[in-house]
């Protein structure tokens, strides 16, 4: 590898930019890592740039990518030990550390959902949401949902749950019903945001804000890479590897227009859409050194596990050490 340990710390992964340099060798030749993905997840967007432009194999690695139907099913293929590699929540890896599942992450994305509102709309502060219809994506545990309620209540002792129209759903159908009128407002996941934004919506408030003003001092990722930190251990030089192609991919997708115009058909997005969701997506590369952000992390656990209580974050009051990888602090 052509980066230590202590500069992936001290960087952060957004900021890895150059490849490293690799002798052309036949994918057969190098150590493959399976890599299970949403099939039309955003995280496609990032693998598909990687074997796009062969950064897997220019850092000595062959990713394979591995189609699933939902989020429930890459979750079971990698504890039954059928994948090296999936994309999760660090509130996940935590809870499965705690249950005995030794898992571990490296950050993929600040990127969070937001409360989108039509920009005419005179909602402007949480407590114009009072009596309004609000959709939410992901559910009454959805970690977003949280924390935006969690500032509600110590920002302005207002209890959204009972004080609005709360409407659960799919994210698809959600933004639907924002676009009809059906919603005065919706909590969505980022890109479903992007899209809205694209379409004369705007942020009200979004998850990382609260995040902030519940006690983080910068953007956490909501999601990471996530791999067993046994097999990270055998397979060093390999998950770094890894990594640092992500890292390369996130370089590309951060500084080139036109790579956006060939992802166009996987974003299912063009015109104003594909700039919102490039810009949005951009604005979630992580930048802050890996520590920093397990601290935040850390802060937001008990926020979340006061609120969410034992069914969002088992029993464990705190999160788990070694949830972020250590190997990217060292």
């Amino acid at each position: 590898m052509g980066i230590s340990r202590r500069e992936f710390g001290s960087l952060g992964l957004g900021l890895l930019a150059t490849s490293v340099g690799f002798p052309a060798i036949g994918a057969s030749d190098l150590p493959r890592i399976k890599v299970g993905v949403l099939k039309f997840g955003t995280v496609s967007w990032e693998l598909d740039t990687i074997k796009h432009h062969g950064l897997d194999k220019k850092n000595g690695v062959d990713v394979e990518v591995l189609d699933f139907a939902g989020e429930d099913a890459t979750n079971v293929a990698m504890l039954a030990g059928d994948l090296d590699v999936i994309v999760s929540d660090w509130l996940w890896v935590s809870r499965q550390r705690s249950e005995g599942e030794a898992l571990t992450l490296a950050p993929y994305s600040t990127a969070v959902g937001a409360v989108m509102v039509r920009n005419d709309a005179e909602l402007h502060l949480l407590p114009d949401l009072v009596g309004k219809k609000i959709g939410v994506a992901g559910g009454p545990l959805d970690k977003s949902w949280l924390l935006i309620q969690g500032l509600a209540q110590q920002d302005h002792r207002l209890d959204l749950s009972k004080e609005a129209e709360i409407v659960y759903g799919a994210p698809p159908l959600l933004a639907e019903k924002a676009l009809s009128g059906e919603l005065d407002a919706v909590l969505n996941f980022w890109h479903f945001c992007a899209r809205l934004e694209a379409e004369g919506f705007r942020r009200l408030i979004g998850a990382d804000d609260a995040a902030r003003g519940l006690g983080a001092s910068g953007p956490v990722s909501a999601l990471g890479y996530v791999f067993r930190e046994k097999w990270a251990g055998e397979n060093q030089e390999m998950a770094l590897s890894f990594v640092q192609a992500s890292a390369d991919a996130k370089a590309l997708l951060a500084t080139s227009d036109p790579e956006w115009q060939r992802l166009a058909p996987l974003v299912r997005a063009e015109e104003r859409a594909l700039e919102v969701l490039r810009d949005r997506y951009r604005e979630g590369i992580p930048q802050r050194p890996v520590a920093e952000e397990e601290q935040d992390a850390a802060k937001l656990y008990e926020v979340l596990a006061t609120l969410g209580g034992e069914k969002l974050v088992g029993k464990a009051r705190q999160m788990a050490p070694g949830t972020y990888w250590a190997a990217l602090k060292a």
